[in-house]
């Protein structure tokens, strides 16, 4: 059975993965490098190392079942299910592990609805949603930490340490909003009991504030382009590795 999409066609790639055939074919290449496509024992994949990370890509950009994207490369269901356990975990997004003296990071939390219920919860949009803690760098906008998803009950502030990516940032200074208060976070001024207005050079603190805090809700629109963090419908790990994996592909979008 011929597959329609293909890499060897790279119309197809930008519309299903985010990047340009420039910049998905430098991925392709550092994974290669890396060892990702090396011989292995056991029946041979039936697509090649670049048709099955667009695969990937694919489905989490579309959010498609697998009964639906499997036949567009042209391969089975129980095919496609394979090739997206396995090129899933390796397109992860790897934590920046040092930081100049000088950089501001932003963390937030996401809500993914999550199918899964038993890594989600009912949160406050009434949906099973995990909650995600991503960090990003403020002056670049690359996401450089996200941490492992809790139930979407967990509040920030807890989940902050809980999910790692307080121990990923390590002593950098990093700003969040009002719900991170008692973390030791860069959080907006607030107003003291009896206190009626904050003194003006805090209103313009706050001001500011929120001006470079909104870096990271577009990060999130733009991640969220990816459909599957809309609904996502992977079981265990499968969450954690598609927000890592499109954390890396935003993170290329924005280096082409």
């Amino acid at each position: 059975m011929a597959g329609v999409i293909t890499v060897s066609e790279p119309s197809w790639i930008y519309p299903y993965s985010g990047l340009s055939p420039h910049r998905f074919n430098r991925l392709v290449r550092a994974l290669r490098h890396a060892g990702v496509d090396a011989v292995r024992r056991g029946r041979p994949w039936s697509l090649p190392l670049e048709d099955r990370l667009l695969l990937v890509a694919a489905y989490w950009r579309t959010n498609l079942t697998l009964r639906q994207l499997a036949p567009l490369f042209g391969i089975s269901k129980s095919a496609a299910d394979r090739i997206i356990d396995h090129p899933g975990p390796i397109l992860a997004l790897h934590p920046r592990r040092r930081f100049r003296k000088d950089t501001v990071l932003i963390v937030d939390g996401t809500l993914v609805p999550t199918r899964d219920h038993t890594v989600a919860a009912r949160s406050k949009n009434y949906r099973y949603s995990t909650n995600h803690q991503v960090v990003i760098d403020a002056d670049t906008r690359l996401v450089v930490a996200v941490g492992r998803p809790l139930p979407g009950n967990r509040n920030d502030c807890k989940a902050w340490e809980l999910s790692g990516t307080k121990d990923a940032v390590g002593k950098a200074t990093v700003i969040a909003d009002g719900g991170y208060l008692g973390t030791g976070l860069v959080i907006p001024h607030r107003r003291e009991k009896g206190q009626a207005e904050l003194p003006a050079w805090k209103e313009e603190h706050n001001a500011s504030h929120r001006k470079v805090r909104a870096r990271v809700e577009h990060a999130f629109a733009r991640m969220k382009g990816w459909k599957i963090l809309r609904d996502c419908r992977l079981k265990g790990d499968g969450v954690h590795h598609a927000m890592l994996g499109i954390a890396r592909l935003h993170n290329l979008t924005l280096t082409e």
